[in-house]
């Protein structure tokens, strides 16, 4: 019995045999294998849950579905539909209106905070918690928030206008301030992500000050060129997150007064989820997609004469 195992070591200890073809992985590979073991679950959960209902919907926009009742192909049909409905063309339009309305607020806001926070502050890392923690509050809960501040009546915002003498308006109310109201609350809940990025870019500032900048000169001549990088980065997440705009305007107007606060993805929800046209809502959906798309090719086409990289 022994003779037996001594030589079924021997055979296996002997080069040629089926033990030692097996080749040893070198350190580098372990850690490629290792680092793919890490992203597997993330990868997996990405195509689940991202690229196969993108897929999905780009194959329903092609039909006429209900949910309840059998699909319908029925070809280009939806996206055809895109071009005379009306209530469409009103809420691209306000989509519009709120993008260009919020990015320069958002970036000038944030900017300006983050320079301020640049310097040497008494409570430095409050003023940054505080500032940020907007950022991750859920936004269902702000908007809920804001929506009381907006009372014409019992609204803080109301009641201090009133205080020194001036009337408020019917913010969300009003067809003309409610998506004003809108923009504003979405300010105050986002320029805290983007006063981050910013910070971290401000850093330089001891050379200029030795040839005698003054401040506006370090800003515009020295910031701003600095900074150009990092407001390229904020300028397309934030153009990209406001055309996404949904639960301010679900919870604060369910977009009204007479759809003046509507947006395309609050529209795509109405369609799929309230209307049950499916087809319908993935072609908005679609149509969303290519708009982001162009306006994200044309901001990169355009870095080139703004954006400095050394």
């Amino acid at each position: 019995m022994l003779h037996k195992e001594g030589a079924i070591r021997g055979a296996l200890a002997r080069p040629g045999t089926a033990r030692a073809r097996w080749p040893r992985l070198s350190l580098a590979r372990q850690e490629e294998l290792i680092a793919y073991a890490f992203i597997l679950p993330s990868l997996l959960g990405f195509i689940v849950f991202l690229v196969v209902p993108m897929i999905a919907s780009l194959g329903i926009s092609f039909y006429d579905w209900e949910l309840l009742t059998p699909p319908q192909f029925v070809g280009f049909k939806n996206f055809v539909t895109l071009f005379t409905d009306r209530i469409f063309r009103q809420v691209a339009v306000n989509t519009l209106y709120y993008t260009f309305g919020l990015v320069p607020l958002n970036l000038i806001v944030s900017l300006g905070l983050a320079v301020w926070l640049n310097t040497r502050l008494r409570g430095l890392t409050l003023y940054r918690m505080v500032f940020f923690l907007p950022v991750v509050t859920v936004t269902v809960a702000v908007a809920l928030i804001w929506r009381w501040m907006y009372e014409p009546r019992a609204g803080i915002i109301d009641v201090a206008l009133r205080a020194v003498g001036l009337p408020g308006p019917s913010w969300l109310g009003d067809a003309h301030w409610a998506m004003p109201a809108i923009i504003l609350m979405s300010v105050w809940k986002g320029f805290g992500y983007n006063m981050v990025l910013f910070l971290a870019g401000l850093q330089i500032y001891e050379a200029a000050m030795i040839d005698g900048a003054n401040a506006w000169q370090r800003f515009w001549r020295i910031t701003l060129p600095l900074l150009s990088p990092v407001i390229f980065l904020a300028v397309v997440l934030t153009v990209i997150s406001s055309f996404q705009v949904f639960d301010q305007a679900l919870v604060m107007t369910n977009g009204g007064p007479a759809n003046a606060t509507n947006t395309i993805v609050l529209y795509i929800y109405q369609n799929g989820f309230q209307f049950f046209r499916m087809g319908y809502a993935s072609a908005i959906a679609w149509a969303l997609f290519v708009v982001i798309f162009i306006f994200t090719l044309f901001q990169m086409r355009l870095q080139g004469r703004w954006v400095q990289y050394d």
